[in-house]
């Protein structure tokens, strides 16, 4: 098919300013570039550009801006939501070559990256210097540090050291005319107004693209324990949350819970035998820090050993060897193998601590209500209050497509939760798939404001539109 003559004229603005080798169009636009991981289907952009410094950036949003094309940033593309899917009428702007560590600074504790370096390599980058990024997640060698501020990530060491908003000094963003905001200041305490940075933070790039951040970084453990422990039921997870976390105070780096379901699918999938000689309700995955890995060790098993005194826990392993806590942490790290084995209904939300069992329990009493065959795993981060639940669709019967059983799913899920007031949302935000269902967690009065910023940065609607929420018909200069 031909291309319009507006796109030759956009596709020659950008490669007169960027260079050949950074503009692609047409059957040129690889296919990893089509699509994240959400399962939504690919989609071949306008034309993909990939600027080799953050200056880069600013020109193509520039052009783009000229041209009235809206353009879609793209990260690592292991979100879950759609938040990074192209359009066919935008420019997908790939980060991936802003990949450089341009300072670790261990006085002040801080690491300033651009925002295609991988999560795992800043995390390598601070582990040099002897100091620690405060967030972990599974797809860290793919995942990149821009999403993981554009979707406010999560992920393991949330109990301990907050979400990826709390690790944000400073960030380098540009608006969607290419104006440049450089908020790179690395003050803890900096009270001049309104703190910018934090509307870009998990706005999933919808308000404008993050280039480089500056990340607080903490002092790094020389020693870290792992434990799994077998529990008789949900309120002894929240018990024994309490008292680990009195034992160490500031320290609990991990708490994850893994309901039977969960465990012993994961235990099936990887072909290990289980550390403990039986099945239980619940198992919990729980990591400290310290100083010393002998005391640490022996803490540890001192806290477990009261928390069996007081029978909330049934049993527990404590690892004795960084193998055996790899070993542990494989068990939770199932999740990685879902697209493999399930056609997986995902489902990351977040309720009051005290409501996630009984909430569990809902749900699947619902399900299996609905469909009697019905089959769905639960684990979660219970020290932060995240929940995830995976039903496989093909579970639910023949007679359903697997995006007819994921709407069904989804409507009774959202449902159940939006009668507690808890997050359809909890560390993988909104995107494309959970847009019908953000009424469920916010008010007619929020998305107002929601919307009204969105036009106050972005009033031509150019930036990743239709993500999170659609602009409505009356909103002015709405339609790029």
């Amino acid at each position: 098919m031909e291309t319009p003559a507006t796109t030759l004229s956009l596709i020659d603005d950008l490669v007169s300013q960027l260079g050949q080798g950074a503009v692609q169009w047409g059957e040129a636009i690889d296919a990893r570039y089509q699509a994240d991981w959400s399962g939504a289907p690919p989609v071949r952009p306008l034309a993909l550009v990939h600027p080799a410094h953050p200056g880069e950036v600013a020109t193509a949003l520039r052009i783009c801006h000229a041209h009235r094309v809206p353009v879609v940033p793209l990260g690592g593309l292991t979100g879950l939501a759609g938040g990074a899917m192209p359009q066919e009428n935008a420019v997908a702007l790939s980060l991936e070559r802003l990949n450089a560590i341009e300072q670790v600074d261990t006085a002040a504790a801080t690491l300033t990256v651009q925002a295609g370096v991988t999560l795992q390599a800043a995390q390598e980058a601070a582990q040099a210097a002897g100091l620690l990024l405060g967030v972990d997640l599974g797809a860290r060698g793919s995942c990149q540090i821009g999403g993981n501020l554009a979707t406010n990530a999560g992920g393991n060491g949330v109990v301990q050291f907050g979400m990826m908003r709390e690790q944000a000094l400073g960030l380098e963003v540009v608006l969607a005319d290419g104006t440049v905001l450089n908020m790179l200041r690395p003050m803890l305490k900096n009270n001049t107004g309104y703190d910018l940075k934090q509307w870009f933070i998990g706005s999933e790039g919808t308000l404008g693209v993050i280039t480089r951040a500056v990340l607080k970084l903490h002092p790094a453990p020389r020693a870290r324990v792992s434990a799994l422990v077998a529990l008789p039921d949900y309120a002894s997870a929240i018990r024994l949350l309490r008292l680990l976390q009195a034992h160490f105070p500031g320290a609990l780096a991990a708490f994850e819970l893994m309901w039977e379901d969960f465990y012993a699918t994961s235990l099936r999938w990887s072909q290990l035998a289980s550390p403990l000689p039986q099945a239980y309700p619940f198992m919990v995955l729980a990591e400290v820090t310290g100083r010393d890995q002998a005391l640490l060790t022996d803490s540890l098993q001192t806290a477990l050993g009261e928390a069996m005194d007081q029978g909330i826990v049934l049993d527990a392993v404590v690892a004795q060897s960084q193998a055996q806590a790899l070993s542990l942490w494989r068990i939770r790290e199932a999740t990685a193998e879902f697209p493999t084995h399930l056609v997986p209904i995902n489902f990351d939300v977040s309720l009051p601590i005290d409501q996630i069992g009984d909430f569990a329990e809902q749900c699947v009493s619902a399900l299996t209500a609905r469909w009697p065959d019905q089959r769905t795993l639960r684990f979660g981060h219970l020290g932060d209050g995240n929940l995830h639940l995976t039903t496989d669709a093909r579970s639910l019967g023949a007679s359903l497509t697997p995006e007819q059983a994921a709407h069904e799913v989804e409507e009774m899920v959202y449902a159940l939760l939006a009668q507690r007031g808890g997050s359809i949302s909890a560390e993988h935000g909104i995107g494309l798939h959970k847009k019908p269902y953000l009424q469920a967690s916010r008010t007619p009065a929020e998305l107002a404001a929601m919307r009204a910023i969105k036009l106050a940065l972005d009033p031509l609607n150019l930036l990743n539109p239709g993500k999170i929420f659609d602009l409505t018909q009356q909103d002015p200069k709405a339609t790029p």
